[in-house]
């Protein structure tokens, strides 16, 4: 395969950052209690956007800043918030980001989970700076009984918000899914951003065999395993909701350097490269697929020029092994031959343009030679 490899990863970068962030507000995740919110709102955890610093800044009560922070402690006990997950998984890990809050982080932090049943009905709305828990709301949230929840990451010590040390990460082994969790900061302090990579978990059970659903889509369990480049944009972008924001909202790659100095089409129009670059899926079910969408929305000028889907159907240990050699020992067949793409376009792939009709768990996207796509959708009924 010709293919140029990616970067080499810091060695500080676990492999779960490539897994979806279940608790972003853009998935649905919302903050629905905190003790505190004195210098800025704790719904701020959850912001898609990277944290900012503006230096001139301020509000009536303090410094601006783009977290989490509370007031300086002084009574007795520590600062926690509830996270109502977006979307219900699996978790593998943790990113504790504490960018700018350099003398004034949370020294420890500790991640508590639970599952519940029934979402409480409790909500925090509106501006919450400099506010702090009521009585009625202390109150009902002790009827969930967090305190006591399974500990996810024990009391850890964070690192403070420069940028070479502000993302803290925390692998997860916990087998269980998570509906909420309860963020606890030691005992003060501010936070700018938290990342709750996972897997999410639907119930398939009350999924119809004859209703068609988007099986690669983050809400319905699909993930990101492998990828050949994201310079500017990660694959899993493309499996999120809706349709995307702007370009950061999708997978974007480099510029391959391999491209031939003058370029040459075939009779369809499609160009002669030798390179290209791919993603991989894992379905959040098996399915046989019956229609495509490829969305280059946002990218003008700098879309592939032409796109083809491979699929095979793998058992944990084939998937295991195929991880290790950068899916390279894969059982790739096609399932949606080359096709040209166009700039802004959302491109739709009908049964009678698919050549696969058995059931898959995993597909690759191929793009070539380089570019950016926005949205990936597999329609399909479950096995």
């Amino acid at each position: 395969m010709a293919e140029r490899r990616a970067a080499a990863r810091a060695a500080a970068e676990p492999d779960f950052l490539q897994f979806n962030d279940l608790a972003c507000e853009t998935v649905g995740g919302r903050v629905i209690f905190a003790t505190n919110e004195w210098f800025a709102p704790a719904a701020n955890l959850l912001k898609r956007e990277p944290p900012q610093f503006i230096t001139s800044a301020f509000t009536e009560f303090g410094k601006w800043m783009d977290g989490w922070e509370t007031r300086r402690k002084r009574i007795p006990g520590h600062d926690w918030c509830i996270i109502q997950l977006g979307v219900p998984g699996l978790i593998y890990g943790f990113d504790v980001d504490t960018s700018f809050f350099t003398g004034n982080h949370s020294p420890y932090v500790s991640i508590q989970a639970g599952c519940l049943d029934e979402p409480p009905t409790f909500t925090l709305d509106g501006d919450r700076t400099g506010m702090a828990a009521s009585d009625s709301q202390l109150a009902a949230v002790a009827k969930l009984g967090s305190e006591v929840w399974p500990e996810l990451v024990p009391v850890s010590e964070l690192q403070p918000g420069y940028s070479d040390c502000c993302h803290n990460y925390f692998k997860v082994n916990f087998t269980h899914r998570v509906t909420h969790l309860r963020l606890n900061m030691y005992p003060d302090g501010g936070i700018s951003r938290l990342r709750v990579y996972g897997v999410g978990q639907r119930d398939w059970s009350s999924v119809s065999t004859r209703q068609d659903v988007d099986l690669v889509a983050l809400t319905n369990g699909g993930v990101c395993l492998g990828y050949s480049d994201a310079h500017f944009g990660h694959p899993r972008n493309m499996i999120g909701f809706g349709r995307a924001a702007n370009m950061a909202d999708g997978w974007e790659t480099a510029r391959r350097l391999d491209r031939p100095k003058e370029l040459k089409v075939d009779q369809r129009g499609i160009l002669q490269v030798p390179g290209w670059e791919w993603a991989v899926f894992r379905l959040g079910h098996p399915g046989v697929i019956s229609s495509i969408e490829v969305d280059t929305n946002h990218f003008k000028g700098n879309f592939p020029d032409s796109c083809r889907i491979e699929a095979c159907s793998l058992t944990p240990k084939e998937e295991a092994q195929c991880i290790r050699t950068r899916w390279e020992s894969g059982k790739w067949q096609v399932l949606l031959p080359p096709q040209k793409l166009r700039p802004h376009h959302r491109h739709l792939y009908s049964e009678a343009e698919l050549t696969l009709t058995r059931p898959v768990s995993h597909v690759r996207l191929i793009i070539a030679p380089d570019g950016g796509v926005s949205r990936l959708r597999l329609w399909a009924s479950k096995l």
